[in-house]
């Protein structure tokens, strides 16, 4: 009797308006439109947009914590995971010192601030004054001491993403140097990734509800105009995100054998999520299992990206000093190139001293300012009406640069598949990659 041999029928291509980026699309011109013409309806729209980013964040702790510790203990060489951490660092500080370096380069030809004149003692103070206060818990000591958990398990309760990071490396290392008696310990953690996965493609339907409501309170609130006060400034961040990504990060995509454009397609679904809530952190779940099917190995993936979030954080360098000297310029406040350079360091450090902050873009402008006395800290008042249009900007970048970083990061190591990378980027197979 011979035996039956079963064929799986071929997977069914999605139609167009199955595609995330299509529904994501939808949804965002849907919210603008009701937004404008019904700016109220808009604005009592926000707990959609809210209720997503928070349903992601809820998903965030367990899905870094599985991701990372699967990925140091399956490398069972601990040279091997300090040579990922060390090789991450070093491209995590020099392209983030270099957006800083573009952002006072660009501020100082461009000078947005020019000519506006402001009298720093007419203004108000009282409405930057809680993220002065973030900015003082923000130091690098309060950083440094925020690693630390009060429990090996409070992380994967809370929201500081450092702290998982920590608590996953040191369960990981743990792990890997006990994998002879820890391999159930291993293989349910394994299996629990399965469920936690499947949970994160579950809560990814909810995407365009959460972009249309995000959406339409952003335009509810603040109407298609609020940009023109400041529209210069806007565009100028704007335009130097763009160079930032299109030449310097695609250089380093060119010299690492992939092109940054066709990254950005293949991205597409994760840069219009974030597009329309503001926030990175609701595309860092599917951006590493994004960065997985695009070849490159698990262990970097679960190293780099988690790790990235806190520390390579481009496109709010760049806004930092673009945004310190546009203050300064405003007030009339003449910078020598010490003064400059002071700002630079400051900056190279708060940026990191906030790291894991809620509001992290707007609270690290203000540590930075507070230590450069030349520069008032109530200048903020200027572009806080225009901060949430330049937030967009400052979250696409950042992803950007960490998708970009986890593939260099992952070629130096020789955990990259190019052939899988390029038939990614190529969109072959993209059902399988969905």
């Amino acid at each position: 009797m011979p035996q039956s041999i079963r064929v799986d029928a071929p997977k069914r291509k999605p139609r167009f308006y199955e595609l995330l980026y299509v529904q994501v699309l939808f949804a965002i011109a849907a919210g603008v439109f009701l937004g404008h013409f019904y700016p109220d309806t808009g604005e009592s729209l926000k707990p959609l947009g809210d209720g997503f980013i928070q349903l992601i964040k809820m998903i965030i702790a367990p899905v870094i914590f599985i991701t990372v510790t699967l990925g140091i203990a399956s490398m069972n060489d601990m040279k091997k995971v300090g040579r990922v951490a060390g090789k991450s660092f070093i491209y995590f500080l020099t392209f983030s010192t270099l957006a800083l370096i573009i952002g006072l380069i660009v501020s100082n030809l461009v000078q947005p601030g020019s000519g506006l004149h402001i009298d720093p003692e007419s203004l108000d103070l009282d409405s930057v004054s809680e993220y002065v206060a973030g900015a003082k818990e923000s130091s690098l000591v309060k950083f440094v001491m925020n690693i630390i958990p009060q429990t090996l398990v409070s992380p994967l309760t809370g929201t500081n993403i450092l702290q998982v990071l920590f608590t996953a490396i040191i369960f990981g290392i743990g792990i890997a140097t006990t994998i002879d008696k820890s391999k159930p310990v291993y293989d349910f953690l394994q299996a629990l990734s399965h469920p936690i996965f499947k949970v994160v493609s579950m809560l990814m339907k909810l995407a365009p509800v959460g972009a249309f409501g995000a959406m339409a309170f952003t335009v509810g609130k603040y109407g298609l105009s609020a940009m023109s006060n400041l529209l210069f400034l806007v565009l100028t961040f704007y335009l130097t995100a763009f160079f930032f990504i299109a030449v310097v990060l695609g250089a380093v995509a060119r010299y690492n054998g992939f092109n940054i454009f066709k990254l950005l397609r293949y991205l597409k679904d994760e840069l219009l999520l974030v597009l329309a809530t503001s926030s990175s952190e609701s595309a860092l779940p599917s951006l590493m299992q994004k960065m997985e099917k695009a070849g490159c190995a698990k262990p970097v993936v679960g190293l780099v990206v988690p790790t990235g979030y806190s520390f390579n954080l481009d496109g709010t360098n760049i806004y930092m000093t673009l945004a310190a000297l546009f203050i300064a310029q405003a007030c009339d406040i003449e910078l020598g190139l010490d003064q400059q350079i002071i700002l630079l360091l400051v900056a190279m450090l708060s940026s990191k001293g906030a790291a894991g902050v809620s509001g992290a873009g707007f609270i690290t402008l203000a540590a930075t300012i507070a230590v450069v006395p030349e520069v008032p800290v109530a200048g903020m008042t200027l572009i806080l009406g225009v901060d949430k249009f330049m937030s967009e900007c400052r979250a696409l970048t950042n992803l950007v640069g960490n998708a970009v970083a986890t593939v260099v990061v992952a070629r130096w190591e020789k955990q990259l598949d190019s052939q899988q990378l390029h038939d990614a980027l190529d969109g072959v197979n993209l059902e399988e990659l969905a």
